[in-house]
């Protein structure tokens, strides 16, 4: 026994050393949970092993697959139509023609942004006319203003002669009085005759009366009410220059379009949104109103229209949330949207009705026709089963991929994914409840497993050890190894189900091994 160990001993050294010469890339490595023996051919699996300083710095976020339940609620199918009130044809208000198109196909625009430009001869024949209008009550308003100023003055003057008149009044009714209280005296005493007195109080009275008149302020009066006229004067004036483009500017309004200096009017964008189409052509003459110049779209938000079964009907309210996959785009995109309208009736032998979603679609991301998966997530609540974020899961040929966490290695594996509810989605294959998988930058992640250096994008990045794959040739070792080197590549293999992108390295036996067969 002792001999046969010893004799094996050097033969295992012999072919091992003949292997790897062969073959270099002996050592083992697993790259995820199975399937590494399938086809002829090598399958080569890359993964990255990343410091953790650099990972912190790369937003690198890991977290354990678990089961949990999530909602899961009624499939069916649909197509993407746009808003109602977020599709716009923009028409000719006025018969005219065409002098320029500001906007091409394809366009952003926002709502009052100039989009057309276009001549018309009744818009023309109304300028025309509210200038002339305009111009007659502007000399109007200059004479009344003119008006208003002389009266002003008059007013001023007046009001001098007035006071003057009142102090003259005044002195001759003292004078006056005092002459009648005299000559009064003089007759009691025999000294004037009656006539004298008669005399004196005539001109007593006529200056009381003329004091009065002065008092009443009749030409102030006058000239207070000549200023208020002209003041008038003015603001009719004024009115009429305002009338004078009430005609034109009500005529734009109902146009709903500006009016420029040269006699054009220029169209404006009802709606943010593209350009959708162009219909008309500069220069193009147009023999009525209502003539398409072009369509815009504004799809930042869409609806998702779908076909329920009467029996599916009672699940369904306003408000439900809503999730849409479109074909062809990753299995990952998901949209999101809410039950806006539910139909009110049933629609024949089909027994179906009709309900519309609205989805949010900042990007773009949806058309107007595409079909869809439409998912109405209802109250019900599945079992729990191994689900992980959407966002973990990368797309690569076709095929989708988690990165799994080994201490500092994240090593690719093919997973299998089922249903998606709001963020997270099922995975039917490839994980196993405890995996550690990365679910922030798990993109950034899989670029670098393409790269030839396997670097991580940082300036503190350590050194990347890519894992090596299995050669053809395996078999050998088992064959070369006799029963205990079996044994050995075999726990290998097993160990490397697990283990990510450790390198496990095959040995020859060590000399305490030896010693012990000895």
């Amino acid at each position: 026994m002792r001999i046969a160990s010893t004799f094996r001993a050097p033969i295992v050294k012999v072919l091992l050393s003949l292997i790897l010469l062969s073959n270099p890339a002996i050592a083992l490595a697993h790259a995820g949970h199975g399937d590494e023996f399938k086809g002829t051919n090598t399958t080569q699996i890359t993964g990255i092993t990343v410091e953790d300083e650099v990972a912190k710095s790369l937003g690198i976020k890991v977290e354990t697959v678990k089961q949990q339940p999530l909602k899961f609620g009624i499939q069916t199918t649909g197509q993407i139509e746009t808003l109602p009130n977020q599709q716009v044809k923009v028409t000719t208000p006025i018969k005219g023609t065409i002098v320029n198109l500001l906007v091409e196909p394809g366009a952003l625009v926002q709502a009052g942004q100039p989009v057309a430009i276009l001549s018309s001869p009744e818009i023309a024949d109304l300028r025309v006319g509210a200038l002339e209008k305009q111009a007659e009550a502007s000399g109007n308003i200059l004479n009344a203003e003119t008006n208003l100023r002389l009266a002003k003055q008059n007013l001023e003057r007046q009001e001098l002669v007035v006071e003057a008149d009142i102090r003259q009044a005044q002195t001759e009714l003292n004078l006056d009085k005092e002459r009648y209280e005299r000559d009064k005296e003089l007759l009691e005493t025999g000294v004037i005759a009656r006539r004298q007195l008669q005399e004196s109080e005539s001109k007593f009275v006529a200056a009381r009366a003329a004091l009065t008149k002065s008092e009443s302020r009749l030409p102030l009066l006058e000239a207070q009410a000549q200023l208020e006229r002209a003041e008038a004067e003015v603001q009719v004036s004024a009115t009429r220059v305002e009338l004078s483009t009430a005609t034109y500017s009500a005529r734009l309004n109902q146009l709903q379009a500006s009016a420029n200096s040269n006699g054009t009017i220029t169209i404006t964008a009802p709606i943010d949104g593209v350009i959708s189409d162009r219909e008309a052509t500069i220069g193009a003459s147009v023999e009525e109103a209502g003539k398409p110049l072009m369509t815009i779209i504004n799809n930042d938000r869409v609806l998702a229209s779908a076909n329920i079964y009467e029996k599916d009907i009672n699940k369904i309210r306003i408000g439900q949330p809503v999730q849409v996959k479109i074909a062809g785009q990753p299995s990952t995109t998901v949209f999101q949207g809410k039950v806006t309208v539910i139909g009110t009736t049933v629609e024949g032998q089909s027994r179906i009705v009709p309900v519309k979603a609205e989805i949010g679609n900042v990007k773009g991301q949806l058309k107007t026709g595409m079909f869809t998966n439409i998912e109405i997530l209802t109250d019900s609540v599945s079992v729990p089963i191994l689900a992980i974020p959407a966002a973990s899961v990368v797309e690569a040929n076709g095929k989708q991929l988690v990165f799994v966490q080994n201490g500092k290695s994240y090593q690719p594996v093919d997973v299998t994914l089922g249903r998606t509810s709001g963020e997270l989605v099922e995975v039917t294959n490839g994980l196993f409840e405890g995996d550690r998988i990365v679910t922030q930058r798990a993109n950034q992640l899989y670029a670098q497993s393409l790269r030839g250096d396997n670097k991580p994008k940082d300036d503190h990045s350590e050194s990347v050890k890519p894992e090596v794959s299995v050669p053809n040739n395996w078999w050998l070792v088992l064959l070369a190894g006799g029963v205990g080197g079996g044994v050995i590549v075999a726990t290998a293999f097993w160990l490397g189900r697990r283990s990510g992108t450790k390198m496990v390295i095959l040995r020859e036996p060590s000399p305490n091994h030896e010693n012990i067969e000895r």
